[in-house]
C-alpha cells in the first residue's frame, strides 16, 4: 500500500471536498447582518423620502402663503394710533413709525416668516422730506408682498379741536420748529403728505368718527372672514349743501325725487321714519331708480371683488341729507344684503 505524505493527502482532500464550508453559526450571523444592513438602507430611504415630503409641504405652504402688509398713514390727529391698535387686535404684527428705508426689508421679512402673515405699520410726517420717496418705495414693496395704503384724514376744524383737547404740540412744529399755529401746521402737513395720499388705496375721513366707530370701521374692513365676498360696502347718505364725501367711490344724485321737506309733517323727521319712507317709495321714479341702481351694482361688485377691492363707499346725496338720500341708502343696504354682500349704512348729515 502506497503511503501518501500528510501534506499531499491534505491537498487531495481539499480538492475533493471543495472550498471550506462555513459553520451554521457563521452563516446565520452573516445572514442576520445582511438583513440588518438591508433594513437600515430601507429605513434611510424612507427617512429621506419623509424629509423631502416635509420640505415640499413647507415650500408649498410658503408659496401659498398670501401675506399682507397695510401701511397706515395720514394726518396727525386723524386717529392713526387707534387704527393701529385695531389692526393689532385683528392679529396684525404692528409697528409704529418704521423708517421709510426699512420698509422693503420689513416686507421681505414678513414674506419669509412662518409666524407672521399680516403686518401693519405707520408712516407719517415725522419722516420729513423723505416722504417724497414713498411712491417709489411702495412700488418696490408691492413686488415683495401684497400691500394696501390706508390714509386717514379729517377736516381742519376737527383736527384743530383734537389738538386743543389733548394739548399736545403738532408734530410739524416739533420737527421743524417754525413757530406756526396748529392750523398752519395742519395745512403744511397736508401738503407734505400729498404724495402719499395720491397713491392710497383707501381714504378714510374720521371727522365724524369717534374712537370706537373708527375701530369698528377698521375691524369691519380688515377682519379675516371665510366668505369669498370680503368686500365691505358702505351705503352712505349726505347733503350736497355740505359737499360730497371725500371717501365716496360712487356718487348718486337723488335730488330728482320729490322732496319730503316741503311736507310740513315730514320736515322734522328723517328718511328712516316709516311715514317718510312710504312717501318717497310711492313715486314710480323711486322704484325705477332703485331697480336700475341695484342692477348696476350687481354688475360692478363682482368686478370690484375680482380686482381685490376690500371697501366700497356708495354715496347717495340730496339737498340736506335728511330725507331722500337717507331712505335710498337704507333701501339699497337691504337689497345688497339680500344678495349676500356685507353692507353698513352711514348718514353723514342726518340730524341725530
Amino acid at each position: 500500500m502506497q503511503t501518501v505524505p500528510p501534506k499531499k493527502a491534505a491537498r487531495a482532500v481539499k480538492r475533493a471536498v471543495g472550498p471550506k464550508t462555513k459553520s451554521t453559526d457563521e452563516a446565520e450571523a452573516e445572514a442576520q447582518a445582511g438583513v440588518t444592513t438591508g433594513r437600515s438602507k430601507v429605513a434611510a430611504k424612507a427617512s429621506n423620502r419623509a424629509a423631502a415630503a416635509v420640505a415640499a409641504r413647507a415650500d408649498t405652504k410658503a408659496a401659498e402663503k398670501p401675506g399682507e402688509l397695510v401701511i397706515l398713514t395720514g394726518m396727525s390727529g386723524s386717529g392713526k394710533a387707534s387704527a393701529l391698535k385695531a389692526f393689532e387686535d385683528l392679529g396684525y404684527y404692528s409697528v409704529d413709525n418704521l423708517p421709510l428705508d426699512l420698509i422693503p426689508r420689513f416686507a421681505d421679512l414678513v414674506r419669509q416668516s412662518t409666524e407672521i402673515d399680516r403686518a401693519a405699520l405707520v408712516v407719517d410726517v415725522r419722516e420729513g422730506i423723505r416722504l417724497d420717496q414713498f411712491p417709489a418705495i411702495l412700488a418696490r414693496v408691492r413686488k415683495v408682498l401684497p400691500t394696501r395704503v390706508v390714509f386717514l384724514e379729517a377736516s381742519e376744524d376737527a383736527l384743530v379741536r383734537r389738538f386743543s383737547e389733548t394739548r399736545r404740540p403738532h408734530p410739524m412744529d416739533r420737527v421743524e420748529r417754525r413757530g406756526e399755529t396748529v392750523l398752519q401746521s395742519i395745512q403744511t402737513e397736508r401738503k407734505r403728505l400729498d404724495p402719499i395720499r395720491n397713491v392710497a388705496d383707501i381714504l378714510l375721513d374720521t371727522t365724524r368718527l369717534n374712537v370706537h366707530e373708527l375701530r369698528a370701521h377698521i375691524t369691519a374692513q380688515f377682519e379675516r372672514g371665510e366668505s369669498e365676498r370680503n368686500l365691505m360696502i358702505a351705503s352712505t347718505s349726505f347733503g350736497f349743501k355740505n359737499g360730497v364725501p371725500s371717501e365716496a367711490d360712487l356718487v348718486f344724485d337723488v335730488r330728482f325725487l320729490p322732496n319730503p321737506h316741503f311736507v310740513a309733517e315730514f320736515r322734522p323727521l328723517t328718511g328712516r321714519h316709516p311715514k317718510v319712507a312710504k312717501y318717497v317709495r310711492e313715486f314710480p321714479q323711486t322704484q325705477e331708480f332703485l331697480d336700475k341702481t341695484e342692477d348696476l351694482l350687481a354688475f360692478l361688485l363682482p368686478h370690484y371683488i375680482q380686482e381685490g377691492k376690500s371697501y366700497l363707499t356708495v354715496a347717495f346725496g340730496c339737498t340736506g341729507g335728511q330725507h331722500r338720500s337717507v331712505f335710498i341708502a337704507e333701501e339699497m343696504k337691504k337689497r345688497l344684503a339680500a344678495k349676500g354682500y356685507r353692507v353698513k349704512t352711514a348718514h353723514r348729515d342726518m340730524p341725530r
